[in-house]
């Protein structure tokens, strides 16, 4: 079971100082195989994605991935890119720039389409209770999902204890994604 955090500027806040103190502190106290940087609302990411991405080669287990700007992922050297849902059309250029590619998702219609663009992985979610972000999708249709897909897939929402990541890699999720839960 693959562990994907998600900063999110709540928690780590929008300034280098504070993102790096937060993110090195849930590196060393949790295990993270990717971690994406998800600041929708700073106005200086670029800033931000070259702090965030100036520590990947002090952990070299976990894969760093920007959010949306594939074009900023590639320039910086980021392992990858986390896509939105809005821009899955986006998918075969982030590929053509080199990067592992994670859409998120929220359908069998989107995590069909992601796929058949050349993405390597999608996020499904919400699974559970969010704040925010509607109706929890559930167990079954994470599995119904996992069922009609082959590349990997990332449960996502609402995932913040040890029960709820047994609870989707017993429906067949590859791994999860979570803010939350890495900050426990």
């Amino acid at each position: 079971m693959l562990h994907y955090a998600i900063t999110d500027p709540k928690y780590y806040t929008s300034t280098s100082n504070s993102l790096l103190k937060t993110l090195k502190k849930v590196l060393a106290q949790k295990r993270v195989d990717m971690v994406s940087l998800r600041d929708k609302k700073t106005d200086k990411y670029e800033e931000l994605a070259k702090s965030f991405l100036s520590i990947q080669s002090e952990y070299p287990l976990t894969k760093f991935l920007l959010h949306t700007d594939y074009q900023l992922a590639a320039n910086l050297g980021a392992f990858g890119v986390h896509l939105p849902s809005s821009s899955l059309d986006k998918i075969s250029d982030a590929k053509s720039k080199g990067l592992w590619v994670i859409a998120s998702t929220h359908s069998l219609e989107e995590a069909t389409f992601a796929e058949n663009e050349g993405a390597d992985a999608i996020t499904y979610s919400p699974i559970f209770e969010t704040p925010g972000k509607g109706e929890p999708k559930g167990l079954e249709k994470l599995k119904e999902i996992k069922g009609k897909i082959a590349i990997k897939l990332f449960a996502l929402g609402g995932i913040v204890t040890e029960s709820h990541i047994d609870a989707v890699k017993d429906a067949g999720a590859d791994g999860f994604a979570s803010i939350r839960f890495f900050l426990k």
